[in-house]
């Protein structure tokens, strides 16, 4: 049995890791008493017994766990935007193809995608990789999410019986063009410059649709229908990540379709002028925790959906 121990478990990914761990009969989930759990030097004797260790830390946080390592056997899972760019670490998101799988294989560092940047990813890249859109093509991106992604205060602030008023309406954010999921996206998709990003945050707590607008122009005399046939061989629904048609609901689509699941839809939507590319996850499953234990899955070599809900 593997011993695992979640470096920050405290927080919202580190729980969602810890519950979808706990039932489990291959992994043994071990832990520093509270009074310990900052305390460097019990902290670096439990990642260096450990088999796999989940990161669910604050960057700089993450930076100092990696470097407490003596051994050359601890897996890092790492959930923070610390590693997500460096070409050392895998890239956790196996279904963008054979390479990537590969490459979490063979790691002993694997960086869990961005919650934004998971959605993004898996609706550019396919297209990029395969001819559809060029890598000079300027790209936007529109992003909804759940209130449980900004961790811990913003849940407090949104359940609070004496909240703002300003939070019962929709909140546009990371207003200047700098938000830390930008490099993952530029990086991992090809593209040569980042799309103008435009992440909201709304009254609800879980859940994530992702939105990137493209014009049928930018297709290199290929059609919508020719998307929708590229997502189904690139995500089949046997995985994680599903291409989905006919997931209209009554001309809406709901953020929180997939609330508390660890899967992904991918969507098309619009003509071949103007077509949305839409995916549809959880934040904190698919888009954080889900991944993280997909990871695990990977490495341990069961099936990549044991013991997540999709």
């Amino acid at each position: 049995m593997k011993k695992v121990f979640i470096d920050g478990k405290a927080g919202t990914t580190g729980l969602r890791i810890e519950e979808r761990l706990s039932s489990r009969d291959d992994v043994n989930v071990i832990s520093l008493p509270e009074e310990l759990r900052k305390d460097i030097a019990a902290r670096k004797q439990i990642i260096n017994e450990s088999d796999f260790v989940f990161l669910c830390l604050p960057d700089d946080a993450a930076r100092e766990a990696v470097s407490l390592i003596e051994n050359d056997t601890t897996v890092v899972i790492d959930a923070s935007t610390a590693h997500r760019t460096n070409p050392d670490w895998a890239y956790g998101f196996p279904e963008l193809g054979r390479e990537f799988e590969e490459k979490i294989i063979n790691s002993r560092r694997i960086a869990v995608p961005g919650c934004h940047a998971s959605g993004f990813i898996a609706l550019v890249y396919p297209l990029i990789k395969n001819g559809f859109i060029s890598p000079d093509t300027l790209l936007s991106v529109y992003s909804l999410t759940g209130y449980s992604g900004g961790g811990k205060k913003m849940i407090a602030d949104y359940e609070s019986d004496e909240r703002s008023a300003l939070l019962g309406a929709p909140r546009q954010y990371a207003l200047s063009q700098s938000h830390k999921h930008l490099p993952e996206m530029t990086k991992i998709t090809g593209l040569s410059n980042p799309p103008i990003f435009s992440p909201v945050v709304a009254d609800f707590y879980s859940g994530m649709e992702v939105t990137v607008p493209i014009f049928g122009t930018w297709l290199e005399d290929r059609t919508i229908d020719d998307i929708r046939e590229l997502f189904n061989e690139v995500y089949p629904s046997s995985g994680l990540v599903r291409y989905t048609e006919g997931t209209d609901e009554g001309g809406f689509i709901s953020a929180g379709a997939l609330s508390c699941k660890d899967s992904m839809s991918i969507e098309v939507y619009g003509n071949d002028d103007r077509i949305l590319l839409v995916a549809r996850y959880d934040n904190l499953g698919k888009g954080a925790s889900g991944a993280a234990v997909e990871c695990l899955n990977v490495k341990l070599g069961c099936d990549k959906t044991k013991g997540l809900d999709v």
